[in-house]
Order: C-alpha cells, then sequence, then structure tokens
C-alpha cells in the first residue's frame, strides 16, 4: 500500500466563498466617492480621459453619476433613460453625511437640516466622423 495521495487543503484556490462573490459581482462605487468625483476638476478628468484598449469604449464614453463605461455614445444615451441611472441621480440628490453631521447627531452640537445637491444628467458630445 502507498501513501495516499492529499486532494486538498483549507486554502485551496478552487474552493471559494460562493457568498463573497455574490456580494463583489456587482460592486460599484459608493455616493460619496461618486460625489468628489463630480466636482468640477475630477469631472473634467474623468469624462475627457485618454484612450485605454483595456476598458470598454476605449474609455471615451462614461456616466460620471453610475461610474460605468459605455461601448459608443448611443450606449450612453440609451443609459439616461433607464430606470438604474434615474434611481442613482436621485440618490445622488442628498448631500453625503460629514464626520460634523454625525457630531450634532450624537448630541455634540445643534441640529442643522440636512442639505440635498442638484444633480442633472451630463451633457454629452457627439463628433461627427
Amino acid at each position: 500500500m502507498g501513501k495516499s495521495k492529499q486532494i486538498g487543503n483549507h486554502n485551496s484556490t478552487r474552493k471559494k466563498s460562493i457568498g463573497k462573490t455574490w456580494k463583489t459581482k456587482n460592486y460599484t462605487k459608493h455616493l460619496d466617492q461618486i460625489h468628489a468625483d463630480m466636482k468640477p476638476s475630477a469631472a473634467a478628468k474623468l469624462l475627457k480621459q485618454e484612450v485605454d484598449y483595456d476598458v470598454t469604449g476605449s474609455a471615451q464614453h462614461y456616466c460620471l453619476h453610475c461610474a460605468r463605461y459605455f461601448v459608443d455614445v448611443q450606449a450612453l444615451k440609451e443609459h439616461f433613460k433607464t430606470k438604474v441611472h434615474k434611481k442613482r441621480i436621485k440618490r445622488l440628490k442628498d448631500e453625503p453625511y460629514t464626520q460634523a453631521e454625525a457630531d450634532r447627531a450624537a448630541g455634540m452640537g445643534s441640529y442643522i437640516p440636512h442639505k440635498t445637491v442638484e444633480v442633472k444628467t451630463q451633457d454629452v458630445e457627439e463628433k461627427m466622423d
């Protein structure tokens, strides 16, 4: 009788947690990260990116509010009409929470009502070829 062959161990890469895979499959940016991207200086960089062939649509068609790349202008325009985009715009109207607001909620200051931010769908520049 020979030595038994070990088939696997606890640190195997074949055994992945299904729950973790499902949770991270459709990961998107958090709303406070998108608010930081919506500042004019950051938005200009994201909307005018250099050509990158590793990204969908060569990184030329980007939805700033959903943090997604699209194949062409037509797909981007169709995305602006979808329920997913409209829900994201609605959620972005609330200003992100700050530490000062958390302190006030804990009783370390006076109450100030939560502010809203005006968010509009970005303009799309079509290039005529």
